[in-house]
Order: C-alpha cells, then structure tokens, then sequence
C-alpha cells in the first residue's frame, strides 16, 4: 500500500473514530451514504438508509410493545439480513439480541430464551414451526415469523426513543460452561466498538477499509465470529454480505459475483473450501484479506491456504468474553514456506493487555508458561446474572481468564500451549466436557463418562466418550452415539467411544482426563491441535 492510499484510507476511519454506539454509527452512515449498501442478505438486500429507518422502526415497535432498555429478546434461525437488522434497531434503544445456535437441540435453545428471560422471540426463515414450541415459553409476550418481523420493521410506527449509551448492554452470546449449563456473556456497545480508536490510532494497513470493499457474514451469528463481522461491517460503512450458513459454493459466488474483499472463517471450515473441487478455479484476485481463528490452525494447512488463495491472512485469537479478537497475527507473519511465528496466536490489538499469569497472581517472565490473562474494553461486562462465574472470570481490576495456558515471547508473541480448562474446539465450536457427559448419563448401559477432545484432521479435535458400563452390561457405541444425539446439538455428539474398566481418578475422586488424552496426542507437540 502506497503512502498516498495509506493516509486516505487513514481519513477515512478518522470520520467515525469518536462513535461508539449503534445508534452513532446507523445514524451516520444513513447520512453519508443513504444509497450505499448496508446489508445484502438471501432474505433482502438494505442501503443505509433503509437500514436507518427499518432500525429505527424495530426500536419504536419494542418499546411500544412494553419493552425497556435493559430486557432482552431473541433470535432463533440462520443468519439473514432480517436478524442483523433486528440486533441493530434494539441496540439503538439499549434492548438486548440473544442469538440462539440454530443447530442446538430444541431443549437447549429453550435453556437459552428462558435463561436470557427473553420478552420477545424472533423466528428465522424455516423455523416458522418453533412458533408453536419454542415460541410458547412462559416468558415470552411475543412470537414473530420472519415475514412478520419484515413487515414491522417496514410498517412499524417511528417514535421517539432515548439511544444507548457507550455502556449500555446490546448483545448476549451464551457461551458453553463446565458446569454443563450455557452462560450468557452481555456485551456493551463500548466492548463491541471501544477498540477500534485505539487501532484507529495506531493503524495497520490491513485494519484500514476502503470504500469498494464488502464483508461477507459466513460463520453462525449466535457467535462473535458470525455477529462480529456484521458489526465490522456497520463501523466501516461497507456492504455486509450476508450468507444464511457456511457452504463452499456460495462463499466462492460471493468473492467472484457480491464484490466480497474479506471475510472470517475457521479453520474447519478453511480446509472445506480448500479441499472443495470449485476452488482451484474460482478467480480470487478480489479476495484481499482471510481472518481465521476460533481454534488452532494446522501450520501445513496455512500454507497450503496462503499458496492456494493468494490473500493475505490475519489470525485473530479472542473469546466471546473479550468480544472477540484480542490478538492478531498480521499479513507479513505469514509465509507460504512456514515459519516460527505461524504457530503464535499473534500480537496484542491496540488497547489490549496481554499477561502471562502464575498459580501466584503474578506476572510471569517472558517465555515462562502460565495462564493467558487479558484487559481492553473489549472485555465483557459480565456473564448475565452469575455474579460468582463472573468473578471466578474476571477480577476486580478487569483482568479476563481465558483458560488458555501459554507464553510470550520477547517480541509480544502470544504462544498458546494448553487450555486450563478442558474445553473441545471442534470445527470452531466450543464444547465442554460436562455437557457432552450430561446428554450421555442416563444411557442404560453406561454406569460413568468421560468426554475429551482427540485429533482429528478435518475438525481440529473431535468429541471422544470413554464409557466404564454398569455390571454386568455391554456397551455398543452406536447405541451410545444415537443416544447423545436425540439430546444434544449434533456438533457436541461424540464421533467415538471408547470401553474402559474404570476411569483414572486422583485421590480426591477428580478424573483425569489428561491420563485420558495423553494417548491420542503422543508426537503432537502440544495438547491443541
């Protein structure tokens, strides 16, 4: 990037530097660019300034059915133009977006819109069914279809409305916990854009977007990978394309015919478009940028991305508790040849601090392993109404536990050796353990469980059960598998099982589930693959 381009792109981000609400945001781009795309989705396609007034009209229409800032909704359906625009209008009154993953069982989704205490259910294109099911939970006032939600957001009564503030929750992600419940991670509109003025001013080329370039919205938007690159898209002013759910096909049709520049991914879903027949002859010359994370990378399979795509990549390593990426790794740390630093989880954003801390509290010196700690604005307000798990997370001074275990190095490099906690990323899903064990328990033959994560190729880990049975039974895998199924989501469904005696406990009754694992990743040289 010319000098000349640098400082124009630089200007450009300079005009919204000092916005930090949605309300901010919608309001000036609908003035500076009413015709310009703003979403363009398989439901409908809206300029900013259709957004504007459809936004507005959702904020008017849940306030004059009751709702105040502070209550929360709930969206339960793929991703659309439809939930992006229903988010943006209740954040600008300060109403709360609970997505739910419309892959989780019916029982989970339940938890989820009765934990968040959701007012009002929003049903998603193909999900018109879960009216009469979901959409009857006691303490919901409203059931709208996608149809019904377009027709308010066109024919809903304007009304003056108080915007949200910078420090007004707008979003909760729920988050799986060891506990075997979900947690609900509410987040600001400070979290969701506070960072950018730090990054704004220290700027990175590849941070800086250009007026001709469109974000694609590909990744589930019950996670911050999915929502997050919406949100992205709304503080550059650019065209959110957006894809109801990740398939290779139309990801290609949207770099070559929707104008797509950049767009995040994981790395199961990264090998995916790799490995489809399409891509050796799909044309990404408009492709600038690839964003992959949400589990580790195979280093063989970054290159073979680098050499085959011929975008330029850019890790990014976060949590939906830090609203997202923390760390990156820039364009120039990568190579198709492979090196060091390929393996590190990049450096810390503008804004973000980053320490290695000891079993002591304290801070670790450089290169020595301990737990990766973190605090930005980025960092959530809370988990919703768990002040205990909120405090066992973060502490009184702001600092955020990943429950990663790792190190830096001289030069800043975040390394991730470990995770503390003993949580699954499988396909860039988080799964946890006590979850998986809760949907087998109950299976006639099987007296206790263990559930972890092994290697695998295509998904990064895949969900393994090492089952102990009852006396005197025999255990049959598939009939344990089917059994997980019927109660979980499909991607928390263990790929094996395993039969063992007895499970390896320590002396306090704990399983170890390390003694479990270590098996399955000798001559891997860290416990993630």
């Amino acid at each position: 990037m010319d000098e000349a381009t640098y400082q124009r792109l630089l200007a450009r981000a300079q005009r919204t530097v000092d916005l930090f609400t949605f309300d901010e945001f919608i309001r000036f781009w609908a003035n500076d660019k009413p015709n310009g795309i703003a979403l363009e989705g398989d439901d409908l396609t809206l300029t900013y300034g259709q957004l504007e007034d459809a936004t507005a009209r959702v904020a008017s229409a849940l306030l004059a059915m009751g709702l105040t800032k502070g209550d929360r909704i709930a969206w339960f359906g793929k991703n659309a133009t439809t939930y992006f625009s229903l988010f943006f209008g209740a954040a600008r009154a300060g109403i709360v977006m609970t997505p739910v993953g419309w892959r989780l069982a019916e029982p989970e989704a339940a938890y989820i819109i009765d934990n968040a205490e959701a007012k009002v259910l929003f049903l998603g294109d193909g999900f018109e069914a879960c009216a009469n099911t979901l959409g009857q939970r006691p303490g919901l006032i409203r059931c709208f279809t996608a149809d019904e939600a377009r027709k308010l957001m066109k024919e809903a009564p304007r009304a003056e409305f108080e915007p949200s503030g910078p420090n007004d929750a707008v979003l909760q992600l729920y988050t799986s916990g060891t506990t075997g419940n979900p947690k609900g991670a509410v987040l600001s509109n400070l979290n969701l854009f506070g960072l950018r003025k730090a990054g704004i001013d220290n700027p990175h080329p590849y941070t800086l977007l250009d007026e001709d370039e469109a974000i694609m919205v590909a990744m589930p938007c019950a996670h911050i990978g999915g929502t997050g690159l919406g949100v992205m898209s709304l503080a550059a002013g650019l065209p959110g394309i957006v894809l109801s759910e990740f398939e290779p096909t139309r990801v290609f049709d949207a770099v070559v015919n929707r104008g797509v520049t950049r767009f995040f991914i994981v790395p199961a879903a990264l090998q995916m478009l790799l490995n489809h027949p399409d891509c050796a002859k799909t044309d990404f010359s408009r492709l600038r940028y690839i964003l992959y994370g949400a589990s580790p990378i195979p280093l063989e399979l970054l290159r073979q991305c680098i050499a085959m795509f011929g975008a330029e990549f850019i890790q990014a390593y976060g949590m939906t508790e830090t609203t997202g990426t923390i760390c990156s790794l820039p364009p120039e740390d990568h190579s198709v040849e492979g090196n060091q630093r390929m393996r590190s989880a990049g450096k810390p954003l503008p804004g973000v601090e980053i320490m290695i801390r000891g079993s002591d509290g304290k801070a670790m010196p450089t290169g020595e392993i301990g737990e990766i700690v973190t605090r930005s604005s980025n960092n959530m307000l809370g988990y919703w109404k768990l002040p205990e798990a909120t405090a066992s997370t973060m502490d009184a001074n702001g600092w955020i536990a990943t429950g990663d275990v790792g190190y830096q190095d001289e030069d800043g490099y975040v390394y991730i050796y470990d995770r503390a906690k003993d949580m699954i990323i499988s396909g860039g899903e988080n799964v946890y353990p006590a979850e998986v064990e809760s949907g087998i328990y109950g299976h006639p033959d099987v007296l206790e469980v263990a559930v972890i994560g092994v290697p695998d190729e295509k998904w990064g880990e895949a969900v393994k059960a090492v089952c102990v049975p009852k006396p005197g039974h025999t255990i049959d895998a598939d009939s344990v598998i089917g059994w997980a199924r019927e109660r979980l989501a499909g991607f928390k469904v263990p790929k094996s099982v395993d039969v063992i005696a007895a499970l390896p406990r320590n002396p306090s009754g704990k399983i170890l589930r390390r003694e479990l694992r270590a098996p399955y990743w000798e001559g891997y040289d860290r416990q993630v693959n």
